[in-house]
């Protein structure tokens, strides 16, 4: 998740288990611990853009990394502390704050390498978004309040209020399933790679994907906190031919293992960008739940013998696609179906 709620979530465990007269140095500790792991981002190459991609949420964000990553932090911590605290106090909070990151980033839809070194999979629980403000304030508020009045009982209530939002994010995420599944059905669909991603910054909407016949399907669907939820069909763009491309592009050797990094970095799901000739793209994120335009691709056309691909962002939102999320939010999208039927079905 955001930088923010990794520190504050960080914090808040470390203080919550800390005597009330360490709140402070436990915040601190803690924070650093649960902010270390994202380190990773310095791992970057100027000519292999997607290096960078490859080792973010890697092996810093392992369960085995969590001992080591622990001494690292409160390490760190007895530098800013100018040795003015014992570094065996710093060890448990550090320990502590480090242990959350991984955790927190394997419940978000990323991909976090949770398992490291002993498989390659990217645990995605898609519980929640990689930014969640109804999540992240009740942390806040827990530590500050934690710190101000040394008091453990602040960052533990705090803790607990997070804890039941992610479980009600798990509720939504459920509820969201019974209609993907009342969709496919209605479709008659025998559906390949079936996903649910929560939208940005709610457990609202989500994004849900599937293949079928050499297609990708995307819809948006949205599960109020009361209420009957509801299918907003979506569009639909063909799977990527992979062998296709690389004769169109004549890629080498050395651009056609980075398509391969960039597949298993994707899980496979990948489309030829319509917006943008030789730009592939990520299917499982778009700006808005119901699109096909991807928040990011590789950009394949024009490379010379023995270039890397380029990496490209492309999350910036116009008027429109701002309307379309926040109708999809707030529900005002005309003829929701709630039993995810499609007209003619």
């Amino acid at each position: 998740m955001d930088v923010v709620t990794q520190g504050v979530l960080g914090a808040a465990l470390a203080q919550a288990c800390a005597p009330a007269e360490r709140q402070r140095v436990a915040a601190l500790a803690g924070a650093v611990g649960g902010l270390l792991p994202d380190a990773d981002i310095f791992i970057r190459s100027a000519t292999d853009p997607l290096l960078s991609l490859e080792y973010h949420r890697h092996f810093t964000h392992s369960l085995v990394a969590i001992p080591l990553g622990g001494v690292l932090a409160a390490s760190v911590t007895w530098l800013l502390l100018r040795g003015r605290r014992p570094w065996r106090e710093l060890l448990a909070p550090a320990l502590l704050g480090w242990a959350t990151h991984g955790l927190l980033d394997a419940c978000t839809s990323y991909g976090t390498h949770l398992t490291w070194p002993f498989d390659q999979h990217r645990a995605a629980w898609n519980l929640i978004s990689i930014l969640d403000p109804l999540f992240t304030v009740p942390l806040l508020w827990g530590c500050l309040r934690g710190v101000r009045r040394s008091t453990r009982l602040a960052p533990a209530l705090g803790l607990a209020l997070a804890l039941a939002y992610l479980g009600a994010c798990s509720v939504q995420h459920m509820k969201a399933e019974v209609l993907q599944s009342k969709l496919v059905q209605a479709r008659g669909h025998a559906a390949v790679g079936l996903e649910l991603k929560p939208s940005l910054a709610n457990n609202i909407v989500f994004r849900s994907f599937y293949e079928w016949e050499g297609e990708y399907w995307v819809d948006a669907i949205r599960v109020p906190w009361w209420g009957a939820g509801s299918v907003h069909p979506g569009e639909r763009h063909p799977v990527l031919d992979t062998e296709a491309l690389i004769e169109r592009f004549e890629l080498d050797e050395v651009q056609r293992a980075d398509l391969e990094r960039f597949r298993h970095f994707s899980d496979g799901c990948l489309i030829e960008d319509r917006r943008f000739e030789g730009v592939v793209g990520d299917f499982r994120y778009a700006a808005v739940p119901d699109s096909v335009a991807p928040l990011w691709g590789i950009g394949v056309d024009g490379l010379a013998p023995g270039e890397h691909v380029r990496f490209g962002r492309f999350s910036t939102l116009d008027a429109r696609m701002r309307g379309r999320f926040v109708d999809l939010l707030l529900g005002r999208t005309e003829e929701p179906r709630p039993d995810g039927a499609e007209p003619g079905m």
